[in-house]
């Protein structure tokens, strides 16, 4: 048995009132059945949630709210395979640059007073064209206007048809169209809310807004009125409600979890992983009769980054860069810092399940190469004492330890800073770390997201590529993967890169992270997918 200290009983006893309320209040003026009463899905977020826009949904917390709300032309399905959503086909021209869709006529917005006496309406065209250009409104200063840089243009042709003009040919383009950045919104709703829409959203997802308290709970309802059906012709969603509470303790949540408040645990937490996984990622006996785990590849690859505009002779030289890499054991790492969940990263900056994606380009332990390379780095330089200082947050502090401790048995002197995670964000994008933690997780589904990170025009503060890496013959590569139609060869281009940028070593990947969900046995239909969206309208509890 586990037992709480003062802040987390407070917390446990916050939590539990929470779902009492929110309990009430759906009973409260729906007298709905206990059956219904079950058919309310419950999760913590504990990084809260900001907007209810998706024109800011940037963060996983908003991105899976949002998710329930909202639909755009296209979604991704958990093999990531691009499905029809609002649009029920669409064709591509010859040159790869016009795509028309044809919408659905049955998309109906969440009913809302402005929308006058039926208090809905159909989606059509123009509310895309509307939404798009909301988009890339400087004014609007949504974080996702980025999604559409490579659009030269997008008209609605009529009520049923949308057409998107790109400046060049972007094969990844539909998986782009699937981010929730460009979903759907009514025009007469978001004028009249202004920036209030983000607590006042009205989509045509599988769930509707009901309340917000925030920093305490949001309350999602089903939408009786919602498009998409199963392949048995059964209406989508199942489940009467989602409740999402926002305890910023993980081991309160994941008691809560435990003692069966919630239905769904994500990803897991130093805190209580030794508790709930054996040594080898398997779940321990007592929960198997009341716990199930899924888990899978997950689009997130962890790393240490050099800064290669250092002024320290270190990070400038190859020969210690490559050392690095080969310093540390990631298969006993992820054995002994994370009960065997993720997969060591001998391969490239790509991550295992991506298309480019080979574990053979990387980096093993060798402790000796490791220190052949320092004493070369020594021999050449006279520098006798070469020294490094990683740079990281308190949630990595153990991974980073434990390569210092690996490290400094071949010669290398390793620092470790631990600094805040706004702090450490803005420091990496303006050039102030030499070697850092970091993490990057797709934005869309393609390894041409990955490699931007070391694209010569993408430096940082303005870009992704925060190692100021720079190659004549990567950019040339990474230009020409653009207008590559033919799949496979896109695939030898991408795994080109990436052989190339583990020979210059700017980064040392650590692992390719997978995602980890725990839900009670009773919950039915969840899913898993590499990119970690969470889809409910396919979910049931017996």
């Amino acid at each position: 048995m586990i037992k709480l200290k003062n802040k987390q009983d407070h917390n446990v006893s916050h939590y539990l009132s929470v779902f009492c309320l929110f309990f009430i209040f759906l009973s409260c003026g729906n007298n709905k059945d206990e059956k219904n009463l079950n058919q309310v899905f419950r999760y913590n977020e504990h990084k809260n949630i900001g907007s209810l826009d998706p024109a800011f949904a940037k963060d996983n917390a908003d991105i899976w709210a949002v998710n329930q709300l909202f639909n755009g032309l296209v979604q991704m399905d958990d093999a990531l395979n691009v499905q029809p959503s609002i649009a029920k086909s669409w064709t591509v021209s010859q040159d790869a640059l016009t795509y028309s869709f044809s919408l659905r006529d049955d998309v109906f917005y969440h009913k809302h007073e402005l929308f006058g006496k039926d208090s809905t309406r159909t989606v059509k065209a123009s509310d895309f064209e509307y939404s798009f250009n909301r988009l890339i409104d400087k004014k609007i200063a949504s974080s996702g206007r980025w999604v559409l840089n490579k659009v030269d243009r997008f008209s609605a042709e009529n009520d049923s048809i949308f057409t998107i003009k790109l400046k060049q040919p972007f094969p990844a383009f539909l998986g782009l169209l699937t981010m929730k950045y460009c979903s759907v919104v009514p025009k007469e709703i978001v004028e009249h809310f202004g920036t209030d829409f983000r607590a006042n959203p009205i989509g045509t997802g599988p769930f509707k807004f009901k309340r917000w308290e925030e920093n305490i709970k949001l309350v999602f309802r089903k939408n009786t009125n919602y498009f998409e059906k199963d392949n048995k012709g059964n209406n989508l969603p199942y489940l009467e409600a989602v409740a999402i509470t926002f305890s910023p303790d993980k081991q309160s949540e994941f008691l809560q979890f435990i003692q069966g408040n919630l239905d769904f645990l994500n990803s897991l937490d130093a805190s209580y992983q030794d508790d709930i996984l054996t040594s080898k990622g398997e779940l321990r006996a007592k929960y198997k009769a009341d716990i199930n785990m899924i888990h899978g590849p997950y689009l997130n690859t962890e790393y240490l980054a050099f800064y290669m505009d250092s002024e320290a002779s270190e990070m400038q030289s190859k020969l210690i860069r490559q050392a690095v890499n080969y310093g540390f054991d990631r298969q006993k790492m992820m054995t002994y810092l994370r009960n065997g969940i993720g997969i060591p990263a001998n391969g490239g900056f790509i991550p295992k399940g991506l298309p480019g994606y080979n574990a053979n380009i990387g980096y093993t332990y060798n402790p000796e190469k490791c220190k052949a390379l320092i004493n070369q780095f020594k021999k050449e330089t006279g520098n006798n004492s070469p020294e490094i200082t990683i740079t990281t947050t308190s949630n990595y502090l153990n991974f980073c330890e434990y390569i210092q401790r690996e490290l400094q048995k071949t010669g290398l002197i390793v620092n470790v800073d631990v600094i805040p995670a706004s702090t450490l964000k803005g420091a990496k994008a303006n050039g102030k770390l030499d070697l850092f933690r970091a993490s990057w997780v797709a934005d869309y589904p393609d390894a041409q997201n990955y490699l931007s990170l070391y694209y010569s025009e993408n430096f940082a503060p303005n870009g992704p590529n925060y190692t100021h890496f720079k190659s004549d013959q990567f950019d040339t590569w990474y230009s020409q993967s653009f207008i590559e139609t033919n799949t496979k060869s896109r695939e030898k281009l991408y795994t080109k890169m990436d052989s190339l940028v583990m020979q210059e070593a700017p980064i040392v990947p650590l692992y390719y992270d997978e995602v980890v969900r725990f839900t009670r046995q009773n919950v039915k239909g969840l899913g898993i997918n590499p990119i970690n969206m969470l889809e409910l309208k396919r979910v049931t509890k017996e």
